[in-house]
């Protein structure tokens, strides 16, 4: 006979689960204790939410599923933040949490909550289990809707009886997965492909409009492929960054409310849009009617939950991104662009660029570009969420998919640290940054005591402006400057890394720049740097709440 806890653990390995974040407590010490003989990693994370943004950041650089393991009530709870992340996303995530025994569930138990219940809206679906028989089939099963059409996060509860009880030796562990309803669309209906074809054959100023369903897919080759066989500019979203080399000269960068002014002006004159893997989310269209307004659309996802949620398209095709775009390319010559639309991207390109103040002082801007530069445009780099976010966004010249990992749809402060930490494990040869504002980082600033114990070499960049800074941003241009509540005390984050014995430089001038980048990068094992940057400096362009994504503003700079 073999315990539940057993069971689960084998079912992991043979999912090819290699790397577990977690945080241990008392519904979960079976499972603890068969990890103690398990060849599975375990890594101690210093909270949960930070375990599931690990779990996250490991499944985003991997393309793998990633796993999170949680203790009941507190623990389970302290989840949800990360399981949002991951569904508002589309990431592929496993959280397993404790939960008290089956004869005590609903009787408000020490440490119970009904985590299936609370995360019913945040996740692709949930497990209770009340039979140990059950946990091979519930994880064939979980992992396979995770990880299938539309990626998201599944959660499993298991009660303590669940992992001490028995079950035979022999007892399956890794079955097929048996989902009768659940039957994910991968090939795009020929019709529809064709008519796609006939609109890309007619129109005279294309644009590709590419999201994270395109990374996601594994879809880039077949992206470029349309996009230099048809001479197509592209447009991407933030989560879309890498899927096309940003140095590409069909690249037009990121659209929308902290988008280029040349992608933004593309869209709004262009006639036809190929939306491949996007939700024409509000941050990238702005005032939706005024979105693109005088193109057709082809609307290409996985989802079709998708399909004319917020525009309805001329050709809807619900498909695997990678399968639709092969087929829709075999369809389709070689084609030489109109030479007026592709000279007129050109000159936006060359007459609106990304630009902000060279008057000496230590820009954030100018700290992204020397990161890029000195990196070959190469690395992992993660972000936290707010200006720094956009900054790197904007500023980074991402090259390659599944480089670029950051907190989207939700937006979630406190993110890219432990997602950093993820990632780190999933491509262990590789530079891993994290970009962080001095708010965002202190969410979870506690996980320098991960790094310190595992030495994760990490490199922690802060943009250190002593503000909530998109915060401060809103107040300024909409606010008359009431900073309310808004700005932050000094912290020397540098004795916050040395106390935990990581090593750190703060730099306050622009000379200083390329010294600190080069001893981060040069050093083996975490290193963390403190930017002392321009305190008021602002994210542009920038698109105003309401209004239409030509419509951008700027700043004193500009």
């Amino acid at each position: 006979m073999k315990t539940g806890a057993k069971v689960l653990i084998e079912g992991l390995h043979r999912q090819g689960v290699t790397t577990i974040f977690g945080y241990p407590g008392g519904s979960v010490l079976p499972i603890y204790d068969e990890l103690y003989d398990s060849p599975l990693r375990h890594i101690l994370m210093r909270h949960e939410q930070a375990a599931a943004h690990a779990a996250d950041g490991y499944a985003r650089a991997s393309g793998k599923t990633g796993v999170c393991l949680a203790t009941s009530g507190p623990g389970a709870c302290n989840l949800v933040t990360g399981l949002a992340t991951a569904y508002m996303d589309s990431v592929p995530l496993i959280a397993l949490t404790g939960q008290v025994p089956t004869n005590l569930l609903g009787n408000d138990a020490f440490q119970e909550s009904d985590i299936t219940g609370i995360t019913m809206p945040v996740t692709k679906h949930n497990y209770l289990v009340k039979k140990v028989a059950d946990i091979p089939q519930v994880l064939a099963d979980a992992f396979y809707i995770a990880s299938t059409g539309r990626p998201g996060p599944v959660l499993i509860d298991l009660p303590k009886d669940m992992m001490t009880g028995s079950v035979p030796d022999d007892i399956v562990i890794a079955p097929k997965p048996v989902l009768r309803g659940y039957q994910p669309t991968r090939q795009g209906h020929p019709r529809q492909i064709e008519k796609a074809a006939e609109l890309i054959r007619e129109a005279e100023r294309p644009l590709i409009y590419a999201g994270g369903g395109v990374i996601a897919a594994g879809a880039s080759a077949e992206l470029l492929a349309l996009s230099e066989e048809l001479m197509i500019p592209v447009t991407t979203t933030l989560m879309g960054l890498g899927a096309v080399p940003g140095d590409h000269p069909l690249n037009l960068g990121m659209l929308g409310m902290h988008g280029t002014e040349y992608a933004n002006f593309a869209v709004t004159e262009a006639d036809l849009l190929i939306a491949v893997g996007v939700r024409f989310d509000d941050r990238v269209t702005g005032k939706l009617s005024t979105f693109a307004p005088g193109a057709r659309v082809i609307h290409i996802d996985v989802d079709p939950a998708e399909i004319g949620k917020n525009r309805q398209p001329e050709v809807p095709i619900v498909g695997d991104a990678k399968c639709v775009l092969g087929e829709l390319l075999s369809r389709l010559q070689k084609k030489q662009q109109s030479s007026a639309w592709l000279e007129q991207v050109a000159a936006w390109k060359r007459d609106h660029p990304l630009r902000y103040c060279d008057d000496g002082l230590l820009h954030p801007q100018y700290v992204i570009q020397r990161l890029s530069a000195l990196l070959g445009g190469k690395a992992v780099i993660t972000s936290e969420v707010g200006q720094n976010q956009m900054w790197t966004a904007q500023y980074y010249c991402f090259q390659e998919p599944r480089q670029w990992i950051t907190s989207g749809g939700l937006g979630t402060m406190g993110y890219g640290f432990p997602a950093a930490i993820g990632a780190q494990y999933a491509r262990p040869d590789e530079q891993v940054f994290v970009v962080a504002g001095d708010g965002s980082f202190q969410m979870n600033i506690q996980e320098l005591g991960t790094v310190a114990q595992y030495n994760i070499p990490v490199k922690i960049v802060i943009l250190n402006n002593l503000y909530l800074g998109m915060v401060r941003q809103w107040q300024e241009l909409f606010y008359d400057r009431r900073y309310s509540f808004t700005e932050l005390p000094a912290v020397d984050f540098v004795k916050i890394a040395a106390a935990y014995g990581i090593d750190g430089m703060q730099v306050t001038t622009v000379s200083g720049v390329d010294e600190a980048l080069k001893t981060a990068i040069a050093t083996d094992g975490p290193f963390l740097l403190d930017f002392r940057v321009e305190r008021e400096e602002n994210v542009f362009p920038m698109v105003p709440a309401g209004a239409a994504i030509n419509e951008m503003i700027g700043g004193r700079e500009r």
